[in-house]
């Protein structure tokens, strides 16, 4: 399913407060986002694998407005912990934020990313929610979003990488090892 295209020219968010983490993913200070970013401080953040019934995932492709990875495909769900938020916390605000369901808890935790270059230097645990719900993207956050099956997005990723941010690439890897252990 492809989902209407949103462009925004400014950023709502570069005003938000996050948490500053050392290399244990301890809370050290806060600081503004956009300001976090530039100088490469450690923070956090959830990303959420969104799937349906039928094994397909939700793809979100990453608004033009975005500073990091603008119009590359990304995990279903992303945003950075706020300041004083727990990570899920952060889950459940962001999943209702980005794709409109309201969950009264966080779906299950799959794996913890520690914070590198190809993450942005944030911490992210990652979640796996399946759904039957109508998802209602919003538009501000991202340009489009597309379910996709498991092979899809292999392909994407195997024949197109420069269109895929590199965290979703990781967390990807990450989840096909961990889905042929189990």
């Amino acid at each position: 399913m492809t989902i209407r295209r949103f462009n925004k020219s400014e950023s709502p968010d570069r005003a938000e407060i996050l948490p500053i983490v050392d290399r244990d993913d301890t809370v050290i200070g806060k600081g503004r986002r956009d300001i976090v970013h530039q100088n490469g401080l450690r923070h956090r953040a959830i990303h959420v694998l969104v799937f349906n019934y039928s094994g397909e995932m939700f793809l979100q492709k990453r608004g033009l407005h975005k500073d990091n990875d603008p119009g590359l495909w990304d995990s279903s769900v992303a945003g950075h912990v706020d300041y004083g938020e727990l990570y899920d916390e952060c889950c459940v605000r962001e999943i209702a934020e980005e794709i409109g369901i309201h969950l009264v808890e966080a779906p299950k935790r799959l794996f913890k990313l520690a914070a590198c270059r190809v993450t942005g230097m944030e911490f992210a645990w990652v979640y796996h929610l399946i759904t039957g719900d109508v998802l209602e993207p919003n538009y501000q956050e991202m340009e489009r979003g597309e379910w996709c099956s498991v092979a899809t997005v292999n392909q994407l990723i195997k024949n197109q990488p420069s269109t895929v941010s590199g965290t979703f690439q990781k967390i990807w890897k990450h989840y096909c090892i961990g889905v042929n252990e189990a």
